[in-house]
């Protein structure tokens, strides 16, 4: 497995759109395109690569958001509202046997609009983690979600 760089955290908010505004105006990210995962999410760019994932959170989060991410904190404040850490990579299958090899449970998940396959899983103390594959890595494989197949 090679991982080359933190790519984004995913930061869950009671309100998205002032967020969202604050993220823009006080430290200059800019909005940019976002894959349609069902679910209500802003990402920010810097330079050109989005660094910040924004999505609804709190008691209300939609159900789309639940099953596709595996949301575990209601939290809306505080350190309990960041989600993930994302990290690119690359060797897909070698991650998926040296994961199983390790005994570490994971999910996968596609972004059918992007081209990613992703892996999900959990440090010891229970982070979760976002393993991003060039989608051209996961040639017959079928993820157990499909962002698009959600309603």
């Amino acid at each position: 497995m090679a991982l080359r760089h933190i790519e984004h955290v995913l930061i869950q908010t009671a309100d998205l759109e002032a967020t969202k505004d604050w993220y823009v105006k006080v430290l200059g990210l800019q909005v940019g395109y976002a894959p349609d995962f069902k679910f209500p999410v802003y990402w920010l760019y810097l330079e050109g690569r989005d660094v910040l994932h924004l999505t609804s959170g709190g008691a209300s989060t939609s159900a789309n958001r639940k099953t596709y991410l595996g949301q575990q904190s209601e939290a809306t404040e505080g350190t309990g509202v960041i989600d993930h850490i994302g990290f690119r990579c690359d060797g897909l299958r070698e991650t998926m046997r040296h994961l199983t090899e390790l005994g570490i449970e994971y999910k996968q998940r596609q972004v059918s609009d992007q081209g990613l396959y992703q892996l999900f899983l959990f440090d010891p103390n229970g982070v979760k983690i976002e393993l991003n594959f060039a989608h051209t890595e996961a040639a017959g494989l079928t993820p157990e979600v499909l962002a698009a197949n959600l309603a």
